[in-house]
């Protein structure tokens, strides 16, 4: 896939297509992605209560939304090479707004299994969505600043994060202390399960409405970028970039810190209501899940600035490293201690993942979209880690547990003092070697 700056951007320049109303666009997709998969944080205690399920079967919500990533970030980067970015990303929000749907059928039926694939399919249209969002942000403006640009836009996606569970919380976890489902007869659970479910149903009906309008605009859009489609290549072609050491290591990170930052979203609501941390209600625990969120978008906005002037590298360690340490001190206290040093990790979250992602990305070139499908596979860490966490945590402590994202924020440590030094690209007539422009 290559960009060729169309009519409308005429003051376009050799380091990148400067579209102002198009970086306003990816704004948006990174706000409406980002906020819908930051609610699977408040569907988790929903469904655990409904479904009376353990730690680690309430991480299977986590699972099937991240498998997505798996599944469908290869075939995602197939269609941008096909059909163009805006396209791609109108197919991508009408695969999400197929998913919210899902809901409906899913609530009437009261059974897990369905929730399970509407956040398949939702997630599979996130995926198509984030495959268009990562490289196209890159593209749109100049090289050297691509890693604070990227965490800008990631900005945005935690604005998202941040408002989605506030709202979800009302919407949808109110009603969980008033009735204890293991107390009701299995004809009153099913009543009770489908009644319950229609929230959960609403909300995403309504998001069903607010999507089918975005891709209404974006479709409306579709010829404002001048591309030059590939259509020769597979889908697999793009996993030789793997092969590239600072690419493969990236695309490991991205897994790890991926199913790290999703195991401790996921857990925050159920882990502020034990007695020995903050003993808050459902609802009320619920709210708390912003701060996690709003952290990460503090950040991202202080990032972008610092990753101007700091070594992106640099940065990624020390960040990483002090998250190792409030999980450290979250698992070994508390009361509130306990509770708001888990909730300061969003802070700290906040660069990282735009931050591996344009590491591993440096001197990708025309090859950015297939980057970003691989990258984007790698997302699935989010199907796995969670469950790991849950078993750990079945076996043990939600404390103890904590210790499986602690690892996780370890190896990404050591991946930005690995790439702490420019990326070194080699022309294909074996010239000199040059660095990167950051």
């Amino acid at each position: 896939m290559a960009l060729a700056p169309h009519a409308d951007n005429a003051g376009a320049t050799g380091e990148g297509i400067i579209a102002p109303d198009l970086q306003l666009f990816v704004f948006a997709l990174f706000f409406i992605f980002g906020g819908i998969t930051s609610l699977n944080d408040i569907i988790i205690p929903k469904l655990k209560d409904l479904f009376t399920l353990t730690d680690a079967r309430a991480m299977l919500v986590q699972s099937a939304f991240f498998f997505a990533y798996f599944v469908m970030s290869l075939p995602g980067a197939a269609i941008v090479r096909r059909f163009g970015y805006m396209r791609t990303a109108a197919i991508g929000l009408l695969t999400m707004t197929a998913g919210c749907l899902l809901f409906i059928p899913a609530s009437q039926s009261g059974l897990f299994g369905l929730f399970l694939f509407a956040l398949f399919v939702l997630a599979s249209g996130i995926t198509i969505v984030q495959v268009v969002a990562n490289p196209l942000i890159s593209l749109l403006g100049p090289p050297r600043t691509v890693h604070s640009r990227l965490t800008f836009a990631q900005a945005f996606n935690s604005l998202g994060t941040t408002m989605f569970p506030y709202v979800g919380s009302i919407l949808i976890l109110g009603g969980l202390a008033r009735i204890n489902p293991k107390t009701l007869s299995a004809a009153s659970l099913d009543a009770y399960r489908t009644a319950e479910t229609q929230t959960v149903a609403h909300t995403y009906l309504a998001l069903a409405a607010a999507l089918v309008f975005v891709a209404v605009i974006v479709w409306t859009r579709r010829k404002r970028l001048n591309e030059v489609h590939d259509h020769t290549r597979s889908m697999f072609h793009a996993l030789d970039l793997l092969k590239r050491p600072r690419f493969g290591f990236g695309a490991a990170c991205i897994f790890l810190y991926v199913g790290a930052e999703v195991a401790i979203g996921s857990v925050i609501v159920n882990y502020l209501m034990q007695a020995n941390v903050m003993g808050l209600a459902a609802e009320d625990a619920g709210k708390h899940v912003p701060f996690y969120w709003g952290g990460a978008l503090i950040g991202r906005f202080i990032g972008s600035a610092l990753l101007r002037v700091v070594s992106p590298g640099k940065i990624l360690a020390s960040v990483a490293s002090i998250v190792v340490l409030l999980l450290c001190t979250s698992g070994n206290t508390t009361g509130a201690l306990a509770g708001w040093s888990l909730l300061a990790i969003g802070l700290f979250n906040s660069i990282m993942f735009p931050t591996i992602f344009s590491l591993a990305s440096e001197g990708l070139g025309p090859r950015s979209a297939e980057g970003s499908g691989v990258i984007a596979t790698a997302i699935v860490g989010g199907a796995v880690v969670p469950p790991l966490m849950g078993l750990v945590s079945d076996a043990s402590t939600r404390s103890f547990a904590l210790i499986v994202p602690a690892l996780c924020y370890v190896l990404i440590a050591a991946y930005g003092l690995y790439a702490r030094r420019p990326a070194v690209t080699t022309t294909s007539s074996g010239a000199t070697p040059r660095s990167s422009s950051h």
